[in-house]
C-alpha cells in the first residue's frame, strides 16, 4: 500500500531583492523588480510504500527540508500534489511550539495539542514522556531556564509519545549526550519494527545504509535518483567527491 505519493511536486518561494525598506520603496515606485523566484523543488515524482523507509540525500539548498515540510503539512506545494496516508510525527524544528515562559509540564500539553494529540490521551502519555526525557525534577520549571539539550530532549519525547505511521527526521538528532542520542535512535528503530515509515534527511550515507531501504537524491531542487540504497549511495558519493 502506498503511504506517500508525490506527483509533479513543486515549491517556489518569492525572495525579496532589496535588503532594506529604504531600498524597497524607490524600487517599487520606480517600476523595478522587487522579488526573485526561487525554485526549492521542481516536479518531483516518487512513491513510498507502507513500512518502507526513505533516505533523502543532497547538498545544502537542494530542497530536502522543504520536501519534509510539505509532507508534514507545514507548507503547501506551489504546484503538483502530495498524498500522505497516515499520521505524521515531524522531528523537524523540534520544540518550535514551546513557550519559554511556560513550564515543561505546560509545554508538553501545548505541544501535544499542536501535534494533534487529544488532552485525554496526553494525560495518559504524560508519565512516559517525562520518563523518556529524564527531566522529572525540572517539569515544573519554565523552559526558558532549560539548557538547549534539555529543551530538545523534552521536545523529542513529546514528538515520539505516540507511534506514528510516518516519522520525519531532519538529520539524526543532537539531543543531549551520547547515551540519550542512542536512546532516541533505539526509539526510531522500535517504530520501524512496528511498521512506521521513516523519512530521513541527512548528509550521511552511512545513516541511510543503516536505516533506509530506498534513497532519493536531490540536486538544485530536482530529483536525480530514486531507488536502491546501494546504488543511491554510490551516486551520491560521486556527486560530492
Amino acid at each position: 500500500m502506498i503511504i506517500i505519493k508525490a506527483e509533479n511536486l513543486s515549491k517556489i518561494y518569492n525572495l525579496q531583492r532589496q535588503k532594506t525598506f529604504k531600498e524597497f520603496i524607490p524600487a517599487l515606485f520606480g517600476g523595478q523588480k522587487t522579488k526573485n523566484k526561487f525554485n526549492a523543488l521542481s516536479y518531483l515524482n516518487f512513491e513510498i510504500n507502507r513500512r518502507e523507509s526513505l533516505g533523502i540525500l543532497g547538498k545544502n539548498g537542494s530542497g530536502k527540508s522543504t520536501l519534509l515540510k510539505i509532507i508534514a503539512g507545514v507548507t503547501k506545494p506551489s504546484d503538483g500534489r502530495i498524498t500522505v496516508n497516515g499520521k505524521v510525527a515531524p522531528l523537524i524544528e523540534l520544540g518550535a511550539g514551546f513557550h519559554p515562559e511556560l513550564t515543561g509540564r505546560e509545554n508538553v500539553f501545548l505541544n501535544g495539542s499542536i501535534l494533534g494529540i487529544k488532552r485525554v490521551n496526553m494525560e495518559k502519555l504524560y508519565p512516559s514522556i517525562v520518563e523518556f526525557s529524564e527531566l522529572t525534577e525540572f517539569m515544573d520549571q519554565p523552559v526558558k531556564h532549560y539548557s538547549s539539550g534539555m529543551y530538545m530532549r523534552l521536545a523529542f519525547s513529546v514528538a515520539v509519545a505516540e507511534k506514528p505511521d510516518i516519522l520525519l527526521v531532519d538529520e539524526i538528532l543532537a539531543v543531549g549526550d551520547i547515551k540519550f542520542q542512542e536512546k532516541c535512535l533505539k526509539r526510531i528503530k522500535e517504530f520501524q519494527s512496528q511498521g512506521s515509515t521513516l523519512i530521513l534527511v541527512t548528509h550521511s550515507p552511512g545513516q541511510i545504509e543503516q536505516y533506509c531501504q530506498k534513497v532519493l537524491i536531490l540536486d538544485k531542487s530536482k530529483k536525480t535518483f530514486f531507488g536502491s540504497v546501494k546504488e543511491g549511495v554510490e551516486k551520491y558519493n560521486l556527486l560530492t567527491s
